[in-house]
């Protein structure tokens, strides 16, 4: 048993493993008249996880109780009303109808503003516990309808497979990937996913490809050059794994990655990485932990 799972099989309450994700390309292949953008890209859920856990409160009353054994500092730059989790409660309560409510407690693992969709997952991961606990029984699509008003990434955690995405992210197209592990880099800083998108010299011209040619392609991140060119941290740290094996950019940054044939590859490398910054070695999953 894994450290990670001792942590959720440890004490009366029930902890859930919501994964963070890689995007192991992404294509802006246009940008549509509300202003959000056309994306191709392939979702890759890693065991790198978050840990939720949920208590019924008949009152219907939503909270977050903040945790002492989250990451510190975690959380305290969210309130808990714009905390995704919070917002994705009160989101399935308002569809269903609900009259119960739930105290959430959330252990940060996955840097936040690191475009590994931590918020997302935590989301879903609340609307998928929350549709069990409340009895509300709306079923993955619903679900994932609400989850996509809280954000693009929030309907792929619902669904808990690694997938391609299209659309804002939304449309997904499951698929099997080979058996791979991840260094994961953070390099201490975050970058603002609206910033990025609305930079003028992102590429919004990426041609469309087919699922099997995206899964056949090294493909790229139309978003890295947009990052290496405003955070030189990030930049530092794309040179620094470049060296070692391909590096790219997951999401709109800041975290980084490169995949490897095994988990020992992948430490070999996570073993150099600079005490600056943080790493893991990840590996990846066909779904989510815990179904």
């Amino acid at each position: 048993m894994s450290a990670g799972d001792a942590e959720v099989a440890a004490g009366a309450l029930r902890w859930w493993r919501a994964p963070a994700k890689l995007n192991l390309c992404l294509h802006v292949v246009g940008r549509r008249t509300d202003g959000y953008h056309e994306l191709q890209t392939v979702f890759q859920l890693i065991d790198l996880c978050d840990l939720l856990a949920f208590e019924l409160d008949p009152t219907g009353d939503i909270t977050r109780v903040d945790d002492a054994a989250a990451a510190p500092g975690a959380l305290a730059a969210v309130a808990a009303d714009a905390d995704l989790t919070v917002r994705a409660a009160r989101a399935l309560q308002t569809a269903s109808g609900s009259p119960l409510g739930v105290r959430i407690r959330v252990r940060k693992r996955i840097p936040m503003g690191g475009g590994l969709g931590g918020g997302s997952s935590d989301a879903a991961t609340t609307l998928r516990v929350l549709d069990r606990m409340w009895g509300t029984a709306l079923g993955t699509e619903a679900l994932a309808a609400i989850g996509l008003g809280l954000g693009a990434d929030v309907p792929v955690f619902v669904r808990g497979r690694s997938a391609v995405g299209e659309g804002v992210g939304e449309r997904l197209t499951p698929v099997d990937l080979p058996r791979r592990w991840f260094l994961v880099i953070h390099p201490g800083v975050s970058v603002p996913t609206r910033e990025v998108f609305q930079a003028p010299d992102l590429r919004r011209d990426s041609p469309r490809l087919t699922v099997p040619q995206l899964l056949a392609g090294p493909g790229h991140n139309d978003c890295e050059p947009v990052v290496r060119a405003r955070v030189p941290e990030v930049a530092e740290a794309l040179d620094w794994l470049g060296r070692h094996a391909p590096a790219r950019l997951t999401g709109t940054g800041s975290c980084l990655f490169a995949a490897f044939d095994s988990a020992a590859a992948a430490e070999r490398v996570a073993g150099r990485v600079p005490d600056r910054w943080r790493a893991w070695v990840a590996e990846g999953l066909a779904t989510s932990p815990d179904p």
